[in-house]
């Protein structure tokens, strides 16, 4: 993950020609403190910071940043986790940038972490996809790995899952695709693990004969997922996706999947909420 071509991408986006107001109004520095504070409910769970400090080091290098706290740490309401001294003018620069990232991923972070409390006791994993915000994919899953969730494929080089459309193309046939993938992935140099995608029972017992490594229930209700469970029987890992909600999850947990993968981490987690004020000093 490379914060800093990610963090130069946004400044160019947002500071590419200049801060009209900014320059207007301070020609001369203006020596000032930014305190980065969290409003959040108690239950905040931190990320990012290591970015928003990237975002002032590349405004001006002669910033102090202060980091009052850690990624990865649950934040009560009003603490500040992050303090800015130097030109107001550059604090004025990154503001913006840094709340971004910070208020993106803290919320991915805090989400994640409210998921994975609503599983508690049970064995199975909080998993993400890929649906991400092209271009930040790289944070967006290191956020889920802060609110203790786990990381699915970065991309689709990173292990075989035959999907509804695969399937749609290939004629339906689970059982041979699987075997397909299989006999192809046999000439790869690495070991790759073959997924599919089912939404029936009859479409389990089919991923059981072409060899599926792992099965994802897609969109079962909960007492599918429990017979599909009780099916594969650990001749296979199981994951359950689809539609999941945090009121659905521990339900869906109990049912014995391995893995749950639930895409409104990255791509419905709301906005943390934290803010940033500038005072003259």
């Amino acid at each position: 993950m490379n914060i800093r071509d990610i963090v130069a991408r946004a400044l160019a986006e947002d500071l590419g020609a200049g801060d009209v107001t900014t320059q207007a109004l301070f020609p001369e520095a203006v020596p000032a403190v930014g305190t980065i504070v969290a409003e959040e409910h108690d239950g905040l769970v931190l990320a990012g910071l290591a970015v928003a400090v990237e975002v002032f080091r590349q405004v001006d290098p002669s910033l102090t940043c202060s980091p009052n706290a850690t990624d990865g740490a649950r934040i009560p309401h009003g603490t500040t986790v992050l303090t800015v001294t130097g030109d107001g003018r550059s604090l004025l620069k990154g503001e913006r940038v840094a709340l971004n990232f910070l208020q993106r991923l803290s919320g991915i972070a805090t989400l994640t972490a409210q998921f994975c409390e609503a599983v508690k006791g049970f064995t199975v994993k909080i998993v993400d996809t890929r649906k991400t915000t092209p271009g930040l994919r790289a944070l967006e899953k290191w956020a889920v790995t802060l609110g203790g969730g786990h990381n699915h494929r970065f991309g689709l080089g990173d292990g075989v899952l035959i999907k509804d459309n695969h399937l749609a193309l290939t004629g339906g046939d689970v059982a041979r695709a699987c075997r397909l993938v299989a006999e192809r992935a046999k000439r790869a140099p690495h070991g790759l693990k073959i997924e599919v995608e089912v939404r029936t029972l009859d479409e389990t017992q089919a991923a059981l004969d072409g060899g599926a490594d792992i099965i994802l229930l897609d969109n079962m209700d909960v007492p599918a997922i429990r017979k599909a469970v009780e099916l594969i029987h650990g001749r296979a890992v199981t994951e359950a996706s689809g539609g999941v909600t945090l009121a659905t999850v521990r339900e869906i947990a109990a049912a014995g999947p391995d893995y749950i993968s639930v895409g409104a981490l990255t791509h419905s987690a709301p906005t943390a909420n934290l803010s940033m004020d500038i005072v003259p000093r």
